[in-house]
């Protein structure tokens, strides 16, 4: 039922995005499981490129995991999050569907101007968009400011220079017992 729900909004994506279509059309009749826990999809390609839920008894061809934190930094467009994702089964299928949930984007703009019109669909797009920016901008100076006060005012998280001392001054302390130990044995 969830494969279902889902299949259809990544379909309309797909649609728009005729080179992904055909990219994935290539593929037809191999199957896809993607575990987001707790949520599972098996999907299968169809011949157009499009992808159809399929049985659950059919065995997949790529196997597909991450977490759900690693799902949201890959909406949100954090490419480093790719790196936590695991993969299983034929590489040249899943290095095709990577390639085109990397690539393909849904024209929120056009979707929007069939039902208010281009004029006012470009504007509230780009007024989304501003949102969008003005809380990106907001969040990392936050972050900012929280690691300034840590650092500075309240320390609560240590720079990399003093870690890096700290080590330095364990290490020939370390040394230094040693030797005194060395000592303490000849004596």
């Amino acid at each position: 039922m969830l494969t279902q729900l889902a299949v259809a909004p990544i379909n309309h994506v797909l649609r728009g995005e005729s080179w992904a279509l055909r990219r994935l059309a290539e593929f037809a009749g191999r199957s896809a499981r993607f575990d987001i826990a707790p949520f599972s999809a098996l999907v299968t390609v169809r011949d157009s490129g499009e992808l159809a839920a399929a049985a659950s008894d059919t065995v997949a061809d790529v196997h597909i995991r991450l977490t759900p934190a690693a799902a949201a930094r890959i909406l949100s467009g954090d490419q480093a999050a790719y790196d936590e994702v695991r993969v299983d089964g034929d590489s040249e299928f899943a290095q095709a569907l990577q390639f085109v949930i990397r690539n393909a984007r849904w024209d929120v703009e056009e979707d929007l101007a069939r039902v208010i019109g281009d004029t006012v669909a470009h504007r509230a797009v780009g007024a989304g968009r501003a949102v969008v920016q003005l809380q990106a901008r907001a969040a990392a100076s936050l972050a900012r400011n929280l690691s300034d006060y840590w650092l500075e005012e309240r320390p609560l998280i240590a720079r990399r220079a003093d870690v890096a001392n700290w080590v330095h001054e364990v290490d020939r302390l370390r040394d230094d017992v040693e030797r005194l130990a060395q000592r303490i044995a000849r004596l």
